[in-house]
């Protein structure tokens, strides 16, 4: 079984604000075997438009688990935290069996 990633963007507008939901992600994805790869740090666009300041890339060891981070009632819970204080551009996507 693949594992899935979940790839976000963010630009922060209220650096307060966010940290309610910033420092609670963390116990959320350990339900459901998530970690972080990437978690903020310097980034530099190589091409296109960059679409959020801050970078994460989450790893879960399936994409049901993943599926069932982000609708599970912990991280519902905050995220209305993320969204009234950054714009963000999140994904799912399928790791690579090679």
């Amino acid at each position: 079984m693949a594992k899935a990633y979940i790839v976000g963007q963010v630009t922060i507008h209220n650096p307060e604000g966010y940290a309610n939901y910033s420092q609670h992600v963390p116990g959320t994805l350990a339900l459901h075997g998530g970690k972080y790869l990437v978690r903020g740090g310097n980034s530099t666009q190589l091409e296109g438009k960059e679409q959020g300041n801050r970078k994460v890339i989450i790893e879960f060891p399936s994409r049901e688990a993943a599926v069932a981070w982000y609708n599970s009632p912990e991280y519902q819970a905050i995220l209305p935290h993320r969204k009234a204080n950054s714009e963000g551009h999140i994904a799912l996507m399928d790791g690579f069996e090679g």
